[in-house]
């Protein structure tokens, strides 16, 4: 019967262990994106396919959806979303800041709730459009596979 537990081990067998453990490494620390299905936030609806079934969108496009999804859904507001989920925008026109403060929270909040996703890498390039009623803005998002979107959103 071969020993289940061996004094010394050849060069060949510890070379493989070493390549397991690596590949598991890498295997184990890449983000799964998952699926989704698409959504028209112009018309405020989900995308039907030719045989009215709703669209499914591959893993970049559902990234994409849950991106505009969270910048545009205010936090604390629906109990289906966890705590952590939407951003708090609502406290912020209105209270007589400056510009400055005001783009400066847009940054950090729009950030805050866009890293919350692991599939986020960085929010940056910001965009700041003032009108009577609000803000409008954009901004450059990179998701960990470097592929990036322009997200707009507003503040009112």
């Amino acid at each position: 019967m071969a020993n289940l537990f061996p004094e010394a081990m050849n060069d060949s067998w510890a070379d493989e262990q070493t390549l397991m453990a690596e590949t598991d490494t890498i295997v184990s620390d890449e983000v799964p994106f998952g699926r989704s299905w698409r959504f028209d936030f112009d018309a405020g609806e989900f995308v039907m396919t030719p045989t009215r079934k709703i669209a499914r969108a591959d893993e970049t496009t559902a990234w994409i959806v849950w991106c505009e999804k969270a910048i545009r859904t205010p936090r604390y507001r629906h109990l289906i979303y966890s705590r952590a989920y939407g951003q708090e925008f609502d406290d912020l026109i209105g209270k007589g800041y400056g510009r400055a403060l005001q783009e400066s929270e847009i940054r950090r909040i729009a950030a805050e709730t866009l890293l919350a996703d692991p599939r986020t890498a960085s929010v940056d390039s910001f965009t700041f459009a003032w009108q009577e009623d609000g803000c409008r803005f954009t901004c450059r998002v990179a998701n960990v596979r470097e592929e990036e979107v322009i997200l707009e959103g507003s503040v009112t």
